[in-house]
C-alpha cells in the first residue's frame, strides 16, 4: 500500500468495465461507449480515434497499430500484426548509391504505408458489436471541434516542432510555433477522412481522394509509392507467443516488432534474485541494463519481416538465455556497441480496455518518431509515420530495407496472466525501451508484488547508446555505485516512457488500472 502522506496515484477499481490511456478525453470516450453497448473493441478504437486529436505528435491515421485480444476470460489471445508495409519501389540498393548509411528519419523512403486503418477496421467488423459509423462519432466531434493541448502533450511537442515540414507546419503549428498548454488544437480535415471511413471502410482511406492525397504528397517529395502500394495493405492475425517468469505467463506478438526481447529479457532474468533486491538498487538496475544490452544486441541481428527473419527459435530459447545470463558481471558493466536505433525518439501511444464480459484488449498506436516523418498531405493533413527509418541499410541483412517489406518495429502490446489469478492486458510506450519496460513492469509485479499503478508508477531506468539513463527518482547514492560498476549515467530529459494496465481478478471479476503519471491520462471504470 502506498504511503497517503506522499504524492502518488491509488489503483483505480471497478466492477464493470474500464479503459486505462494516456489522455482523460480518451479514457472518457471508451467508457462512453462500453457504458452505451460496446465492447473492449468499440471503446479501444475509439478511444484511439480521438488520440489522434489529444496527441497527435505520438500517433495518427498515417501510422501503425498492433493488438492483442482475449476474446472472453480463458480464451487464447488473438494477434493482430497491422503494421504497414515498405512502397514497391524502395531500394536499399539505391540509398546505399546515394550515399546513404541509413534511411533519412525525415524523408519519405522513410514512410511505409499506414497498417493502422485496416486494423481498426478489421477489429471493428471480426470482433466489434457497434457500426463503425457509431465508434468514430466521438473522434469526428473533436478533430472538427478541437481538444485542449495537454501539458505533457505541450511538453512533446514543442521539443519535437522542427521536425514539421511543408504542410504540416500550416496545420501543426499555431503562428509557427508549437501550441502551449490549454491552446485547442482542432484538425476538421481529419473529421472528413474519419466519415469516408466510417462511410466506406478501409477503401475510405486506402483507395478513392484519401489515398490520392496521400501518394501525391509523398510524390511530390521524392516517394515511390503508388496507389497500388496503398490499396494492397492489409493486415494479418498472427501467432502470440509466450514465456513463463515464476508462476506468470507473459504473451507478446512475434516479428516485425520486438516483443520476442521482452521475452529474451525475461528469459534472462529469470537466473536472478531480482525479489531479494531494493526495486531501486544499484543492484537491480545493474542486472536489467546488462540483460538489455544483450537482448537488445540480439534484436539487431535477428528481428525482421517475419518472411525474413532467421533464427527465432533461438532468440526465444531458454539455452540462449541461459547462455546470454551467464555473461553478466554483478560488478562490472559490459561494453560493446550500442543499439542500432540509439538517436531515435520515438512516439506511442497505448491504451487498454476492459468491458463487462471481459473481453480485453491491450492495442498500441503510433507514427514512430514524434511527428513520424514530419511530413503531412496536402489536402487532408494526415501525418505519415517514418517506419521505414526501422530498416537498415546493411546488404544481406534480414532486416534489410526491400518494398513490399515490414520494418522492425518497437510497438509491442503485452498481456501477462497468473493461471488461476488474474490477467493483465498491459503495454509501455517508449520506443526501444518497449521490451526492457515490460520486463521492468513483469517485474514489478511478479517479483515485489506490486499493484498495476505502483508497477507503472516507480522511477525507471534504462541501457543505451552507451548510456545507463535514471529517472529522478533514483538516489545520488545508487548513481554512485552505478558509476562505479563501469555504467555512464544520465538523467534522460524526458521521462522514459509511459505505461497503462488493467488486472482482472479471476475470482472476483473486479478491475484494477494502473495510468503512467508520466503521461496526461488516467484510468477510468464504470
Amino acid at each position: 500500500m502506498r504511503d497517503f502522506q506522499k504524492d502518488g496515484r491509488s489503483v483505480t477499481i471497478s466492477q464493470n468495465g474500464m479503459c486505462a490511456t494516456s489522455h482523460p478525453l480518451a479514457a472518457k470516450v471508451a467508457v462512453g461507449i462500453l457504458e452505451t453497448g460496446g465492447n473492449a473493441v468499440d471503446a479501444g478504437i475509439a478511444a484511439a480515434m480521438v488520440l489522434n486529436i489529444c496527441e497527435p505528435q505520438m500517433t495518427g491515421l498515417g501510422g501503425d497499430c498492433f493488438a492483442l485480444l482475449q476474446t472472453q476470460p480463458g480464451a487464447k489471445p488473438i494477434g493482430l500484426n497491422a503494421s504497414g508495409r515498405a512502397p514497391a519501389g524502395l531500394s536499399a540498393a539505391r540509398l546505399r548509391a546515394a550515399g546513404h548509411t541509413a534511411i533519412p528519419d525525415g524523408g519519405a523512403d522513410a514512410v511505409t504505408i499506414p497498417g493502422a486503418v485496416d486494423g481498426f477496421v478489421t477489429l471493428s467488423q471480426d470482433h466489434g458489436n457497434m457500426p463503425l459509423a457509431e465508434v468514430l462519432a466521438p473522434a469526428i466531434r473533436y478533430a472538427e471541434e478541437g481538444i485542449p493541448v495537454a501539458p505533457r502533450v505541450a511538453f512533446d511537442w514543442k521539443i519535437a516542432a522542427d521536425r514539421l515540414q511543408g504542410s504540416a507546419r500550416s496545420r501543426y503549428l499555431m503562428n509557427s510555433k508549437a501550441p502551449k498548454a490549454g491552446q485547442v488544437f482542432a484538425a476538421p480535415e481529419q473529421a472528413i477522412v474519419l466519415r469516408k471511413i466510417a462511410a466506406e471502410g478501409r477503401a475510405g482511406f486506402y483507395e478513392g481522394e484519401v489515398a490520392e492525397d496521400m501518394v501525391n504528397s509523398l510524390q511530390a517529395v521524392g516517394g515511390s509509392h503508388t496507389l497500388a502500394d496503398f490499396a494492397a495493405t492489409k493486415c494479418d492475425y498472427v501467432e502470440p507467443i509466450s514465456t513463463a517468469y515464476k508462476g506468470h505467463t507473459l504473451t507478446e506478438l512475434p516479428p516485425n516488432g520486438h516483443g520476442a526481447i521482452a521475452i529474451l529479457m525475461a528469459n534472462i532474468l529469470s537466473h536472478f534474485d531480482i525479489k531479494s533486491l531494493d526495486p531501486l538498487s544499484a543492484e537491480r538496475a545493474h542486472l536489467e541494463a546488462e540483460a538489455a544490452k544483450l537482448a537488445y544486441d540480439a534484436r539487431d541481428r535477428f528481428i525482421a519481416d517475419p518472411a525474413a527473419m532467421q533464427r527465432f527459435d533461438h532468440l526465444v530459447s531458454p539455452d540462449t538465455a541461459a547462455s546470454l545470463a551467464a555473461l553478466i558481471d554483478p560488478n562490472k558493466a559490459l561494453q560493446f556497441p550500442s543499439q542500432r536505433l540509439e538517436s531515435v525518439h520515438k512516439e506511442t501511444i497505448y491504451l487498454t480496455v476492459v468491458d463487462k464480459n471481459r473481453m480485453a484488449l491491450s492495442l498500441i498506436y503510433s507514427v514512430f518518431h514524434s511527428f513520424g516523418s514530419g511530413i503531412a498531405s496536402d489536402k487532408f493533413g494526415i501525418l505519415l509515420q517514418n517506419r521505414g527509418a526501422g530498416f537498415t541499410l546493411q546488404k544481406d541483412h534480414p532486416n534489410e530495407a526491400a518494398g513490399g517489406k515490414r520494418p522492425m518495429h518497437t510497438i509491442i502490446p503485452g498481456m501477462l496472466e497468473k493461471p488461476g489469478e488474474y490477467t493483465m492486458p498491459f503495454g509501455v510506450m517508449g520506443g526501444q525501451y518497449q521490451p526492457n519496460g515490460h520486463m521492468r513492469f513483469l517485474s514489478n509485479i511478479v517479483d515485489y508484488g506490486m499493484d498495476p499503478q505502483a508497477a507503472i508508477s516507480l522511477p525507471r531506468s534504462f541501457a543505451h547508446a552507451g548510456e545507463l539513463a535514471l529517472e529522478r527518482g533514483y538516489s545520488n547514492e545508487t548513481r554512485a555505485k552505478l558509476a562505479a560498476l563501469g555504467h555512464n549515467v544520465i538523467t534522460p530529459e524526458t521521462a522514459i516512457g509511459g505505461a497503462q494496465a488493467i488486472r482482472i481478478d479471476a475470482k472476483t471479476g473486479v478491475l484494477m488500472a494502473g495510468s503512467d503519471p508520466r503521461k496526461d491520462g488516467c484510468a477510468l471504470g464504470y
